[in-house]
Order: structure tokens, then C-alpha cells, then sequence
């Protein structure tokens, strides 16, 4: 099957580019799925308590706002039902192919197209690829001997079990990151007893989630200008929180003060608090948002251990100082395999290059969007476009459009090929990890947003404002073109 653009990935990234595209007048596209239905992360993620921290009308596209949140924060289900009305309002759905699950892109030189397999045989050729699969959609599990060994049940936060009956049972949960801190509330109140491991405790500020009225709703509805005028609100809130998060400051001290008295207001017993006091800079680590976390863990079915685990036996596990635990399920709050150092399937640029052995220290594209070598493909949530104080959609928003401009520039432009050159892509990231080292995620903690050998791929050293006037306009004075013949 050919067409003139195929995008992968029927997340967010993915519906958002093929709508802009429509709103650019293209429509000759087709989106490949692996799964058998939209929402990318947020349908994979249905584990209890799942939500986002970033506020509702700020975490959607400012092109398709949603007036109907019913909260501040919304839980995963509502963020799913807004992916699924994004299809049904653009009418998207007979442009996805599902149970497409891509297993290599190659591009050919000769006909100046990309060849994209699937898993089930499947070929599809495109001029233009927009890779929008996302760095959060694999699970990850943690490297620890034997987790093949226990006998129970195993639960990963990215593929929850809602048919296991937690009523009575012993549960472990290792991890303490964003979902942990969700999913443990939630837990203790089902379970017979939860033991949390925790590795490195994480900076917790309160979450000011509240219900949205049905007047603000109705607001909301009538008129659109009110909706925006919040959204920008909210997005000015966070755009501040830069000068806190990514970098030390003064603001970064009364970030880690307020945190500092919330664990203080919440936890009243000294050795728990120490335990759970970060010894690193706020922002190096994923700001957690919680109102229920440091109650779970004081509750009389709750508990934390610090001890290092060191292998999983039969019927649990084994922790440094020699004890075995004994569960009857572990449910794994581990996050992703985040692709850093590769890609998620094979990627035959010009001349049979590919692309995972050249990220093989670290990936890094050209702002994010293009890699040399590898013409006509474009990044969604690419390298070095991770927001640490803002929403991950007023990043991808300028990704789309700056996607889109690619396709126009070969649709429309008259071009074959559209490849960033070498040197721009190098005097780029040459820059960008000069401005990554004065940063907090450098300051010394370890995290997945680093490399082993600290090199950071998935983060912008920035304010989202920077990104967007970064990502205006396409140069094309920084790329190789060939023109159609």
C-alpha cells in the first residue's frame, strides 16, 4: 500500500499530526496501530488511581479543547474518552490500520521512499514517515535476579491485571516514581497488607486537585475564549516552574520548602520522614504530585523498606540484609524501556545506515524532529523534548506543525528528499548539552532521563516558549534537498 505520509502511533502524537495534516489539506495518510484501539499510554495505563499531573485543560491540544473535564486533574479514563473523541470528531477512524506492529523502516533511495514492515507481513511505502510511537509504551522492569523464579502474581503498572482480586493478599510494590505514588493509595485500601520498596525517595508537593462545576463547564461550552484564557493561565503557571525545576535557583529552595513541609505536615514520625527526605536537588528526579502517598505508607496495612532487593525467590523476595518477603503478587511500578541508546525497531537510513547502532552512546536528533542520514522521517517526542515544568502536548503541538511543515516541504515544495545536514544536527546538540550541564537533572542524582554514563537524550534545557519559537519555521537552509525530477 502506498501513500503520501504514514504515520505510527494512534496516541497522541500520532491523531494530533493526522489532524493537523487534515487542517492543512492533506489526506492522504494512514496511521498504523499495534494495539486494537486508540489512546497510546493513556489506554495502556488503567492501573488504579491512574492520572495525570498536569492539569486537564492544559494536557490537550489548544486546536481541540474539551470543555467537559470534570476535574482538575483527570483520571486516565477521561484522558482515553478525550483520544476517542478526537478520532470520532475528525473522523480519523477509517485512517488507522490497527494490529499494525511495525518491525522495521527502511528507506529507499531510488524511489525516495520509506518501506514500512509489520509484524503480521504487512508493507506499506510513504515519501514521508511521522514516528510517533512515543518513548512510554514498552514496560520496564527492573534488573534483578530471578523474576522468573516467583511463583505469584505479576503485575506491571503499564499492563494491569482488573481481574486479580488484591482483597486479603499480600502485595509488594517496587518503585516509587509517578505511577507508584498513584497506584499505593489505592492498593491499601484493597489489600491485606502492602510492603513498598523504594530505591530513591522522589521531591512530593501537594496536588490541588478539585472538581470542576458544572457552571464552570457550562462556561466553558459557550464560550470558547474563557476556556483559553484558563488554559493560558495555566500555562504561564508552569512556564514559571522552570526557573525552579530546571535550574537552581532561589525559586528551586522554596520548591523543595513547600515539598519539605508537606512531608512534614503528612509524616509525623522522624525516621520515616528521614527516610523519605531526597539528599538531591529538587527537579534532578520527577516532581511527584500527591495528597495520598505518605498516608498510604502510614496506614496499618502500609509499610516502606529501604533495603536494597537482591534477588526474587519462589515465593517473594530477598532484601540486602538477608530477609525474604513473602507475597503473594508484586505489582512492578518501574516505568519504561525508555529507548535512549536505540530505537524500538529497526531504522535503515541512506547507504544502510541504522539508526540504533548510530545512538548507541545516546540518541539526538536535529531540535528533536530530524536525524541526518534518514530523510522524510520525522520525530514525535524525539530526542532531547522531554518538559520537566510543562505539558508534554505544548511540546508535541510544535513537533506536529513542524512535522507537518516537512510534509508540505516534499508535497508541495516539489522535493524528493528532505535531510537535515550533519552540521546543523551537530552544532545542535553541541549547544544543547552545553545548556543540559548547567541544569538540575546534571546536579548528581541518578534518573531515566540519563544515560549509564549521564548523557542526557530526553530532556529540554528550556522554557516551552523557547521550543516553540525554535521550532516556528523550518530552514530549509539546514537541510539537503533533492528536487523531483
Amino acid at each position: 500500500m502506498r501513500v503520501e505520509t504514514l504515520i505510527i502511533g494512534a496516541g497522541f502524537g500520532g491523531l494530533g499530526s493526522a489532524i493537523r495534516l487534515q487542517h492543512a489539506g492533506h489526506h492522504d495518510f494512514v496511521i498504523l496501530e499495534r494495539a486494537s484501539e486508540v489512546g497510546g499510554t493513556w489506554r495502556d495505563n488503567q492501573y488504579p488511581g491512574a492520572a495525570c499531573d498536569i492539569p486537564s485543560n492544559l494536557y490537550s491540544f489548544s486546536f481541540a479543547p474539551n470543555p467537559e473535564w470534570t476535574r482538575t486533574y483527570s483520571g486516565s479514563a477521561e484522558i482515553l474518552d478525550y483520544v476517542k473523541r478526537l478520532v470520532r470528531d475528525h473522523h480519523l477512524l477509517p485512517k488507522v490500520r490497527f494490529g499494525q506492529n511495525v518491525s522495521e523502516l527502511r528507506f529507499h533511495a531510488s524511489e525516495a521512499e520509506w518501506e514500512v514492515r509489520t509484524d503480521g507481513g504487512d508493507v506499506y511505502r510513504a515519501r514521508s514517515v511521522i514516528l510517533a510511537s512515543g518513548a512510554l509504551a514498552n514496560p520496564g522492569y527492573p534488573n534483578i535476579e530471578g523474576i522468573e523464579r516467583f511463583a505469584g502474581h505479576r503485575i506491571h503498572s503499564a499492563r494491569w491485571d482488573h481481574g486479580y482480586d488484591f482483597a486479603g493478599k499480600r502485595v509488594a510494590v517496587i518503585g516509587t516514581g509517578a505511577s507508584a505514588v498513584q497506584i499505593i493509595p489505592e492498593l491499601v485500601k484493597m489489600a491485606g497488607f502492602v510492603k513498598v520498596f523504594q530505591r530513591t525517595p522522589g521531591w512530593v508537593l501537594p496536588r490541588a486537585d478539585r472538581a470542576t462545576g458544572e457552571r464552570a463547564r457550562s462556561l466553558f461550552r459557550r464560550s470558547p475564549e474563557a476556556q483559553a484564557a484558563a488554559r493560558k493561565a495555566m500555562f504561564w503557571i508552569h512556564e514559571s516552574m522552570a526557573l525552579g525545576v530546571i535550574w537552581s535557583s532561589p525559586l528551586t529552595r522554596v520548591i523543595e520548602r513547600v515539598a519539605a513541609a508537606h512531608l512534614q505536615k503528612q509524616v509525623k514520625d522522624g525516621w520515616l520522614r528521614r527516610q523519605l527526605t531526597p539528599n538531591y536537588r529538587v527537579g534532578c528526579k520527577r516532581i511527584l504530585l500527591s495528597n495520598t502517598y505518605y498516608p498510604a505508607l502510614q496506614a496499618p496495612n502500609g509499610k516502606l523498606l529501604t533495603w536494597p532487593i537482591v534477588k526474587f525467590t519462589e515465593r517473594g523476595l530477598v532484601t540486602a540484609e538477608g530477609v525474604e518477603h513473602q507475597f503473594d503478587c508484586v505489582v512492578f511500578a518501574t516505568g519504561f524501556d525508555v529507548h535512549k541508546t536505540s530505537t524500538v525497531f529497526p531504522i535503515i537510513g541512506l547507504d544502510g545506515r541504522v539508526l540504533g547502532q548510530e545512538w548507541k552512546k545516546g540518541s539526538q536528533a536535529y531540535k528533536s524532529m530530524n536525524v541526518s542520514g534518514y530523510p522524510n522521517l520525522h520525530f514525535i517526542l524525539g530526542p532531547n523534548s522531554g518538559p520537566g515544568h510543562n505539558s508534554a502536548l505544548v511540546y508535541m503541538e510544535s513537533q506536529i506543525d513542524f512535522a507537518v511543515q516537512g510534509v508540505r516541504a516534499v508535497t508541495e515544495g516539489g522535493l524528493r528528499t528532505l535531510d537535515v545536514r550533519p552540521e546543523a544536527q551537530r552544532r545542535y546538540n553541541e549547544q544543547l548539552q552545553r545548556r543540559l550541564a548547567k541544569t538540575n537533572w546534571s546536579s548528581g542524582c541518578k534518573s531515566w532521563y540519563l544515560t549509564e554514563d549521564g548523557y542526557n537524550a530526553t530532556m529540554y534545557p528550556g522554557f516551552a516558549t523557547q521550543y516553540a519559537r525554535e521550532l516556528r519555521r523550518l530552514r530549509l537552509e539546514d537541510y539537503q534537498t533533492t528536487a523531483v525530477r
